[in-house]
């Protein structure tokens, strides 16, 4: 039997917390060495992409496999339809039994956002109280939602290319969350002057330079997740301390991946994983005044801890239907 979880359901038992905890899960196993974890598979199409993310883990509450279809489709929203949606199968290692099927539109957009503040908790200076946001559309928000677990943001500085995006999220930030908000004109407005700076743009040029970012500063690179994206300036990586998800999937579809090709950047310039940090095997921030990145690239991982943490809790709450596909 399959428990079948829609989109309305998981959003009964899923918050940012869990998702923290079960990312945390996810890159520890990640650093201890726990995970079977191969690079996503990606088929470009003339409108859009989809992603074919699977993996194993071992986690303290069980052994799981699976694998997660995701589609990405930038157009979609001009048309009143999501830009991204997916579906996550999770199956048992030992049988290949299948135990769920569930949306994993939520999904990815709370456990990226819990990626994002778990870099920050390591990453970012512990007195860090400014955000600058670079791109304000769907996994600006749960990064926003997610950080403000790991750190006392006191003032965000918004920039988008399209400004009611911009206002939209101002004023969604400000009702939510009581913070001060500034919406910018210029991206240099929005990154200089910031203790963390999240980017989560479709860019396949840097747009962020080198001289706008200040000793100290955080950065969350997380729009780039295919070949040939990249939205920092590659001189900020020779001086930064760069901290990938993956190493693997980084080189090939990550923040890297455009710098290692050009021969701008080199793999030994790549200072470790975030699962090594959180394992306690290298120390994350070592330098108050140091650049530090984290290059968030997605790992299957990830939805697998967190999908496999819902399942349980929507089993225990009652939620889903239980479908036999086969006779």
């Amino acid at each position: 039997m399959s428990l079948i979880l829609t989109a309305s359901e998981i959003m009964q038992v899923l918050d940012m917390d869990l998702a923290l905890a079960a990312v945390q899960a996810a890159f520890l196993a990640h650093g201890e060495g726990r995970v079977n974890n191969p690079p996503k598979a990606h088929l470009p199409l003339t409108r859009g992409s989809f992603k074919a993310m699977y993996g194993e883990i071992f986690l303290p509450g069980g052994h799981i496999c699976g694998v997660k279809w995701n589609a990405n489709f930038p157009e979609n929203p001009r048309h009143g339809r999501l830009a991204i949606r997916g579906k996550l199968l999770l199956n048992d290692p030992d049988t290949g039994r299948e135990l769920a099927d569930m949306d994993a539109t939520y999904i990815t957009k709370y456990r990226t956002g819990a990626a994002g503040a778990l870099a920050v908790r390591h990453l970012a200076r512990a007195d860090a109280t400014r955000l600058g946001m670079v791109g304000a559309g769907g996994q600006a928000h749960t990064q926003v939602e997610a950080i403000l677990k790991v750190r006392p943001i006191r003032k965000i500085t918004v920039y988008s290319r399209t400004m009611p995006h911009a206002l939209a999220f101002r004023d969604e930030l400000v009702k939510k969350h009581g913070l001060e908000v500034t919406v910018a004109a210029t991206e240099e407005a929005a990154v200089a002057g910031q203790d963390i700076l999240v980017t989560t743009t479709p860019s396949t040029r840097p747009h962020v330079r080198r001289e706008w970012v200040e000793p100290g500063t955080h950065i969350n690179a997380v729009g780039a997740d295919s070949p040939g994206k990249q939205e920092l300036d590659p001189a900020i990586l020779k001086t930064a301390q760069v901290v990938v998800d993956d190493l693997a999937q980084g080189r090939e579809i990550g923040e890297i991946n455009v710098p290692l090709r050009r021969g701008e950047f080199t793999v030994d310039q790549v200072y470790g994983t975030l699962g090594e940090i959180v394992a306690g095997k290298k120390p994350g921030r070592i330098d108050p005044r140091e650049i530090t990145v984290f290059d968030a690239t997605g790992l299957a991982i990830q939805d697998l801890s967190l999908g496999f943490a819902l399942y349980h809790l929507a089993r225990e709450r009652g939620l889903g239907e239980e479908r036999d596909f086969l006779h």
